[in-house]
């Protein structure tokens, strides 16, 4: 590669340099003639070995700023540029030039970026090692929280109860609080300029499409939770109103249930998951931190996020995901037993129970082992494109015009009832507001934030080279949309149903039935249950296997590939946890019992988790002001330089008549004078 030109140069050859002092109020000149060819690096090195006060020069004339060049060096230390330093030796500064050359030409910097893509997929291929002070302690400390479960159920039972009417009670406010700061704290950022930060280099382009992103977006508002709450959760506010709403006709009752319903499933529950996929993707794809949640916390606590307190925090948030991804298996299998028995299959007992769990959880353990990645996410596809067939056939084939007007109208009450809903803690109440409020609402922001260091870690990872505020708009609108229309559809549906004659909470145990009922009264009702039936197994296979991965990579220091005996071990903890909180709860008196203990324990490992949200939080506005910060005072720095680079121009160069702008223009050419 040739150095570039000036336009209208001529090569040129060395010359004593000329001792003529300048023109005061301008630049020195360096004076260079005409010659047939240019120097090359080799006699540049040999006019330097016979004559080094005139290398000045030589490199001068063939530099394209020569007027840049620094004039007052010693005699055998020659400055080119700021940073580069000839060095005395002839062969030594060939050596620098030729190295100057390759490094600027582009076939150099394509073999640079090709070797770093390469250093990056091995570290990305490497099996990461055990970090036993996470995993240890996380692991006695899961097996002292079950073990009274199995050794003294009774006992257990009193506890959790006790803990539900006194700790979770005492919670409630804290929880809204927070819930409400996280939204507030997403839609600062994403409409400040923090939002123009790419997570990632700024050049980075995302690494899939945007209806790619939207849709994996999708698939992560999709759960066992949607299908198992789907249809229960707006009939249970309908038929038990939440303590302190007035009485009212049907469709009052009904909307009231739908608000409910939006407020827990809608922008509150995705503010969290923001706040933990925002922080682990900034200082994973922006400051190459691996995908461990202590190094969320970098910015503000330094290097002893290195030690003991990081951790902390990874055990926090491996304590949480598990007992979330529990929780949620647990109510997969609780519908699951439930459907089948509906549809005559089998009958639902606490042995029949644990063997789903055990099954599921087995299936879950294999697709682990395996390491069938490709098959995993092409039945992940799969269980999403089948969400969404089962959607518009409950859509189509039940009552459509009045579920688009009852998500239209649900949509706007939300928007309208989002504030008071979000700060309602119920004070005057008494035990009958603050039962009803650890049931429900503080039970889902504890159980959204146990569950963020898995959706948060699965959204950090799909978003590189998008922008914080695309990533904010993104995890918080599309997720919410499509929760809102799936609510919409299946609560909808259930409500119109149970407000026109068909009572589908006439059973006992009526929440893990309600969808096959609703089903039933559709054509192609056994068919459709039978589909939701596999949609439920799948979905438990697939989070299962993911928690799983999570946990691995929570547990061996952030790797993108953990152990497979790690994930081996979270998965056969995931079930053991499901499996025998469900049968302690069937076996003393309804399985929906051990769902209240998994409710509460995933409330109860929520709390340390929260704190290390809340400081989450202050990390990153500290990160994104510092970089904020760097980048005015880069700017401001180029604006100096292009100024004292027009100015020198400006002196150096002759005006013309007539002729006002500067030749080098700042950043875009001003309108020329009419």
């Amino acid at each position: 590669m040739t150095l570039p030109r000036e336009e209208n140069s001529t090569p040129c050859e060395h010359r004593e340099p000329t001792t003529e002092a300048p023109p005061s109020g301008s630049l020195p000149r360096i004076e260079v003639v005409s010659a047939d060819t240019t120097p090359t690096p080799e006699e540049l090195a040999a006019q330097h070995s016979a004559e080094a006060p005139n290398a000045l020069d030589a490199i001068s004339a063939t530099t394209p700023d020569a007027g840049l060049v620094e004039q007052n060096v010693p005699e055998h230390n020659l400055h080119f540029g700021p940073e580069i330093t000839l060095p005395e030796d002839p062969a030594s500064v060939a050596r620098v030039v030729a190295e100057l050359e390759a490094a600027h030409s582009d076939a150099a910097l394509v073999t640079e970026h090709e070797a770093a893509m390469a250093t990056i997929a091995a570290a990305d291929d490497e099996v990461g090692t055990v970090s036993w002070r996470v995993m240890l302690p996380a692991l006695l400390i899961a097996v002292a929280l079950i073990a009274p479960a199995i050794l003294v159920p009774d006992a257990m039972k009193d506890v959790v109860n006790a803990i539900s009417l006194g700790l979770i009670h005492s919670l409630g406010w804290y929880y809204s609080l927070i819930v409400v700061g996280f939204v507030i704290y997403v839609i600062v950022i994403a409409t400040s300029r923090y939002g123009d930060i790419t997570l990632g280099a700024d050049d980075d382009e995302p690494a899939y499409s945007r209806a790619s992103w939207f849709a994996m977006l999708f698939a992560a508002g999709m759960g066992i939770g949607l299908v198992f709450f789907g249809v229960s959760e707006p009939l249970s506010h309908y038929v038990s109103p939440p303590p302190g709403t007035s009485a009212g006709t049907q469709a009052q009752l009904a909307q009231n249930a739908m608000d409910t319903t939006f407020l827990h499933w809608g922008l509150s529950a995705w503010a969290i998951y923001t706040v933990v996929g925002l922080s682990v993707a900034y200082m994973s794809h922006r400051k190459g931190r691996s995908v461990s949640i202590r190094w969320v916390l970098e910015p503000l606590l330094g290097d002893r996020v290195r030690g003991w307190v990081g951790d902390l925090i990874d055990i926090a948030a491996v304590l949480g995901t598990l007992f979330g991804v529990a929780a949620s298996l647990g109510f997969g299998a609780v519908q699951f037993t439930a459907g089948m028995e509906y549809l005559g299959v089998l009958t639902s007992t606490p042995v029949v129970l644990l063997l789903v769990v055990i099954g599921v959880t087995s299936l879950a353990a294999l697709s682990v082992a395996s390491g069938l990645d490709k098959g995993i996410k092409i039945l992940s596809n799969s269980n999403l494109i089948l969400g969404i067939i089962l959607l518009l056939a409950v859509l189509l084939l039940g009552q459509p015009l009045f579920v688009l007007r009852e998500f239209v109208q649900s949509l706007g009450q939300y928007i309208q009832q989002f504030i008071p809903l979000s700060f309602r803690t119920m004070p005057f109440l008494g035990e009958e507001g603050q039962a009803w409020l650890s049931s429900w609402t503080v039970y889902y922001w504890g159980w959204w934030m146990s569950w963020s260091p898995f959706v948060g870690i699965f959204i950090a990872r799909i978003s590189r080279g998008r922008t914080i505020r695309e990533f904010i708009v993104g995890v918080l609108a599309v997720p919410t949309l499509v929760t809102f229309l799936w609510f919409s559809v299946m609560g909808g549906t259930a409500l119109w149903q149970q407000m026109n004659g068909v009572d589908l909470t006439a059973n006992e145990g009526w929440s893990t039935t309600a969808l096959f009922t609703m089903l039933e009264q559709l054509p192609g009702g056994p068919v459709l249950s039978g589909l939701f039936i596999l949609l439920l197994v799948v979905f438990f296979v697939t989070s299962a296997d993911s928690a799983s991965f999570v946990l691995g990579m929570l547990s061996s220091g952030g790797s993108s590939q953990p152990p497979l005996g790690v994930r081996l071990v979270w998965a056969a903890m995931e079930g053991t946890i499901a499996a025998t909180l469900l049968w302690v709860g069937a076996s003393t008196g309804h399985a929906t019992d051990g769902l209240t203990a998994l409710q509460v324990l995933a409330v109860m490992t929520a709390l340390p988790f929260s704190v290390v949200m809340v400081l989450s939080c202050v990390s990153m506005f500290k990160a994104f002001h510092e970089e904020q910060r760097l980048r005015d005072a880069a700017e401001r720095q180029l604006v100096r330089e292009r100024v004292n680079a027009m100015i020198d121009h400006a002196v150096a160069t002759p005006r013309r008549p007539r002729e006002w702008m500067p030749s080098v223009p700042l950043y875009t050419a001003p309108r020329r004078r009419k």
